[in-house]
């Protein structure tokens, strides 16, 4: 560099900053294989979706929520995911008439000696037709009664057209049932007047008539046994109100995790974010100062958020603070070094069918529409929410929507007394 004519500090400088970028940087072909290899990937997700996705979802079953991303994104791409079932799933995510099908090894207890069994024997001798089939041909030795409850949670019985109530209130007995019979079998105990044919006696078992279990009981099951949910998400009602106010998802806290390739505007210590889902845990604790704090996790579609609720945000939202209601909550990020993020609860609103209400302001003859419209806006803005606005100008006859931008929450009293005070008591209506 000297002899180049660069000064000697100038050329040390510029070595050091060699020396931190060969920290991070990939050499040429380094970087020429990850092209090659991002190519690929493309080139097979445009061509065969279906087959790469469930190869994708195969590849990190393991993780719930990696799952859960890979799901949603099939969801995007028109790609259909089938629950788990006891006559077509294998033991990793498989391709089936376009559309993929949950791997039983993603089935929590479910081990690979009771897949293999299940698999081997549906080979063998074919589809199962009904559950005492399955209890009778599959080998007691490599399946208990703790891997055949994951499975009729999970729904892999669904198939068989057996209410899921049925099966749990009835799985042990018939289970107990069929090992007697091969007992008294193998000991010769067989009465002269019973059949000999075990699926003959088996086979006569009734079900109890029992009222299958409601929507949220098996949504319940599906998240226990699988990790995610699979044939619906309790949010799913409100989908179209989460994705317009919430700006961050779990999803973009583990891509950062994991990654660090989340933009640092949406994910940084203390941004303004708003997030959503079911509080599905709550953990109260009292602070030095003798007052009452607690510790959220919120799940959305895709895992888990970590929520902290201070004493006058406890105190202000109580009502709505309670494990299983569906809620939005507005806060800041805080970051500790190598931890999660974490949310700093600042405001919570529900989520409930009032949320699909719309809020409707008339404008009377005598008013002013300017001065009105101007009112309206500066009364809405500090009631940020889910709730579309309609307008009806009475002079014109007109009726207009204003945009997402000024949707509010139609369940605030304070801002409906504003209104009101503004408008009059007959032009306010949420319906």
């Amino acid at each position: 560099a000297i002899r180049n004519g660069i000064a000697e500090k100038d050329a040390n400088e510029i070595f050091d900053l060699m020396i931190d970028f060969a920290n991070y940087a990939f050499n040429k072909s380094h970087s020429a294989a990850y092209s090659a290899l991002a190519y690929q990937t493309a080139w097979l997700k445009n061509y065969y979706p279906v087959e790469f996705m469930a190869a994708q979802i195969s590849s990190i079953m393991n993780s719930a929520g990696s799952v859960s991303i890979y799901i949603r994104e099939c969801r995007r791409l028109g790609i259909e995911v089938l629950p788990p079932d006891i006559n077509e799933s294998e033991s990793k995510f498989i391709v089936k008439d376009g559309k993929i099908r949950f791997g039983l090894a993603a089935v929590k207890n479910v081990g690979a000696g009771a897949i293999d069994e299940i698999v081997k024997e549906r080979d063998l001798k074919g589809s199962f037709n009904d559950f005492t089939e399955f209890c009778q041909r599959v080998d007691s030795n490599v399946m208990n009664k703790r891997q055949m409850e994951s499975l009729i949670k999970c729904g892999a019985f669904d198939s068989l057209n057996i209410r899921r109530s049925q099966l749990i209130a009835v799985y042990e007995n018939i289970i107990d049932n069929i090992h007697k019979s091969r007992r008294n079998k193998v000991e010769g105990q067989i009465s002269l007047f019973e059949s000999g044919d075990m699926k003959q006696n088996m086979n006569s078992f009734s079900m109890p008539n029992l009222k299958e279990f409601d929507e949220k009981t098996k949504l319940a099951m599906e998240k226990e046994m699988l990790g995610i949910y699979i044939s619906g998400h309790p949010l799913n009602e409100f989908e179209k109100e989460y994705n317009r106010m919430v700006s961050l998802t779990s999803a973009h806290i583990m891509e950062f995790m994991d990654e660090d390739s989340v933009d640092n505007k949406l994910i940084f210590d203390g941004s303004k974010v708003t997030v959503g889902g079911i509080i599905i845990r709550k953990q109260n604790k009292i602070t030095k100062n003798n007052n009452l704090m607690c510790f959220l996790t919120l799940e959305d579609f895709y895992g888990e958020i970590e929520v902290i609720v201070f004493p006058k945000i406890l105190e202000k939202y109580k009502n709505i603070i309670n494990e299983d209601n569906m809620v939005l909550v507005g806060g800041r990020l805080s970051f500790n070094e190598d931890e999660i993020p974490k949310l700093i609860a600042e405001k919570f609103t529900v989520l409930n069918k009032e949320c699909k209400g719309t809020l409707y302001l008339r404008i009377g003859k005598k008013t002013n529409p300017g001065d009105a419209k101007k009112g309206i806006v500066d009364i809405v803005k500090k009631y940020r929410g889910m709730n579309n606005i309609v307008i009806h100008l009475e002079q014109k006859k007109e009726n207009f929507r204003l945009s997402d931008d000024y949707n509010v929450d139609c369940m605030n009293r304070l801002m409906l007394v504003e209104l009101k005070n503004l408008l009059g008591e007959s032009n306010v209506v949420v319906r």
